[in-house]
């Protein structure tokens, strides 16, 4: 599983010519069952996204996808992360 920070840098005024292409990429890694949640980081500092049933490589190569990541928007974080101890309605995260 990965937790993706997408944290807006000095070019964040440029993101509303990228937030449709931004958008279309969210719902291509949720189409494609990389992606279980995305969100803002707050206050007004990016976004986030879970990962999940995607590869290292597979994820990093997605994220340089995306028009924010692209552009310089944002600078992107990937942290793996190997749950231990899960709530039992996300049990399939430790598989």
């Amino acid at each position: 599983m990965f937790i993706v920070f997408l944290r807006f840098s000095d070019n964040k005024t440029q993101a509303s010519q990228f937030i449709e292409g931004h958008n279309v990429w969210i719902k291509r890694g949720f189409d494609s069952g990389a992606f279980l949640l995305a969100g803002s980081l707050q206050p007004n500092a990016g976004g986030t996204l879970l990962a999940h049933n995607i590869d290292r490589e597979s994820l990093e190569a997605l994220v340089q996808e995306d028009p924010f990541v692209a552009e310089r928007v944002v600078s992107a974080e990937i942290h793996e992360v190997t749950p231990g101890r899960v709530d039992e309605r996300l049990i399939f995260l430790k598989g």
